[in-house]
């Protein structure tokens, strides 16, 4: 199976635009793709959220989520940093939202329930489709994070553990490379 492709900042615009424009549950869309290429997050994490994990109870949203391993793959445990941008997509999101309940789903479909991951697998896959973007997937936010994060000198190591892989060279698989990569790297010398 070919990996998921990696976005241009021209590619993830032409998605947002494409939820503005043509999609029902815009700011729901929305944050559902910004968490994936913003956190790197696995579609079956992103899920799998509930309110409760990404928002304190004075209704701020948290610096770090605290995935339990019953919401990882390979079932251990692990903590995803929020960075500015996402905290602002997710708190403009539960403003529109309004939860009842801070252990209902973060994100739910049509019928109101939460996702499920193969559910989502399938939204990530209609969505690129309908958004004009070709060998994209559900995979395609988080490698997207990974590759740009190795691209602005992130360290291997630490992408592993912001990735939550046990293995360098699982992340090294993530880490996507170009022609205009590697013309700006030996510019570096």
């Amino acid at each position: 199976m070919a990996q998921a492709k990696t976005l241009t900042q021209n590619e993830v615009d032409q998605v947002l635009r494409y939820i503005a424009t043509k999609q029902r549950y815009a700011i729901r869309n929305r944050a559902m793709l910004l968490t994936s290429f913003y956190s790197g997050m696995r579609v079956g994490e992103i899920a799998s959220m509930r309110v409760c994990d990404i928002r304190n109870e004075d209704g701020t949203i948290k610096n770090e989520v605290r995935l339990s391993s019953s919401q990882t793959k390979g079932n251990v445990g692990r903590v995803v940093f929020v960075n500015e941008k996402l905290r602002t997509e997710l708190a403009s999101y539960l403003h529109f939202h309004k939860p009842k309940t801070n252990t209902e789903p973060l994100f739910f479909t049509e019928k109101r329930i939460g996702f499920s991951a193969n559910t989502m697998t399938q939204w990530f896959f209609w969505l690129y489709k309908k958004a004009g973007i070709s060998s994209a997937s559900s995979h395609s936010g988080r490698r997207t994070f990974i590759t740009n994060l190795a691209n602005k000198g992130v360290g291997v190591r630490v992408l592993a553990s912001l990735a939550g892989h046990k293995s360098l060279n699982t992340t090294m698989i993530y880490i996507d490379t170009n022609d205009d990569i590697k013309r700006r790297a030996v510019e570096l010398i």
